[in-house]
């Protein structure tokens, strides 16, 4: 039974990877060569900026005519786990994921790299004190994000001329990057400001139910009258705040100043709609980019230990007429 078992898991990877080998021609150039393979285990689908972020990831192999082994973790770091280990199993090229949160990866990541198995993360940092688990980070710079907001909201005060201004802000999961660094960020870029007081943060797991939570409790503990800005750490759970200020007859982006982060469809279309005030941007579309790390290691040439995408911030004192569908 035990070898019945053995060649029946043989045969599936087999499977596997000659279905993934069928793209075995580099599509940027015109060379022919062996076809390249990455595993990819993506966090979740939580939002829509994270089902674009894997769209991208699915095009840009496509593009590049890699193979692609993928596994929504669906929030779970043992599920990431266990696929990064099935990466491993199969003897993928490269290894891609985007941490859940930033610490216990050690052990699968150090079986990684006795297999000889180049690891790139992406959008999400770990907190690990050997760095050569990782190759190569490339995703946002979060801190630049938080600071971004913060940023706007001294703006903000100067244009209201406002003395005194009540903050909330709703974090995203608890121990992962964008959330420490969105929310030191900001705190940077507010601390020397004695006009804003943040009374309380409570996370909101970047879900959109969440954020309705989160929002329903701030309210009832400070009620209408005592917020004055929200500082959210994504789209989804400033979207499910929205619902919740506009259930109780508050006008988000007049009653009360909104501030995101992300920049989906639906979060922009509502910031054109003077329901939210600024979002400081943070692009899904990292595919092309993380394709060209695994090209460039599928040759042996070396690659930077860490890339940040260009972003921006929108905001209520920007022109947006000519802003492009963002895609997500």
């Amino acid at each position: 039974m035990k070898k019945l078992r053995i060649l029946l898991c043989l045969a599936l990877a087999a499977l596997c990877l000659g279905a993934l080998a069928g793209c075995n021609s580099d599509q940027k150039g015109d060379t022919a060569r062996p076809a390249v393979v990455v595993g990819f285990s993506q966090l979740g689908s939580e939002s829509g900026w994270r089902i674009g972020n894997t769209a991208s990831m699915e095009q840009a192999a496509k593009d590049w005519g890699f193979g692609l082994m993928l596994d929504n973790a669906n929030q779970r770091q043992e599920k990431q786990i266990a696929a990064i280990r099935s990466f491993i199993s199969y003897q993928v090229d490269v290894i891609v994921f985007s941490p859940i949160v930033e610490t216990g990866w050690e052990n699968v990541l150090n079986e990684a790299k006795k297999a000889g198995i180049p690891v790139i993360l992406m959008d999400r940092m770990i907190d690990a004190k050997d760095d050569s688990l990782y190759t190569a980070y490339i995703g946002a710079d979060f801190l630049a994000e938080g600071r971004r907001a913060g940023e706007y909201l001294i703006k903000k005060a100067d244009d209201m001329r406002a003395k005194h201004l009540n903050i909330v802000e709703i974090t995203g999961t608890v121990d992962s990057t964008p959330m420490r660094e969105r929310q030191l960020g900001f705190r940077e870029a507010i601390g020397g400001d004695e006009r804003f007081t943040l009374l309380e943060s409570i996370s909101g797991d970047f879900l959109r139910s969440k954020g309705e939570e989160c929002m329903r409790y701030l309210l009832h503990r400070y009620g209408t009258e005592g917020i004055d800005v929200i500082y959210s750490h994504n789209d989804e759970m400033t979207l499910g705040a929205l619902d919740v200020l506009e259930s109780v007859g508050m006008k988000p982006g007049q009653d009360v100043v909104i501030i995101s982060v992300d920049g989906q469809q639906t979060a922009v279309d509502a910031l054109l709609e003077g329901r939210i005030n600024c979002i400081a941007e943070c692009t899904p579309h990292l595919g092309d980019a993380v394709m060209a790390l695994v090209d460039a290691l599928s040759r042996g040439e070396e690659i930077p230990k860490q890339i940040h995408p260009e972003e921006t911030v929108f905001s209520e004192f920007d022109d947006l007429s000519g802003l492009e569908p963002r895609g997500y």
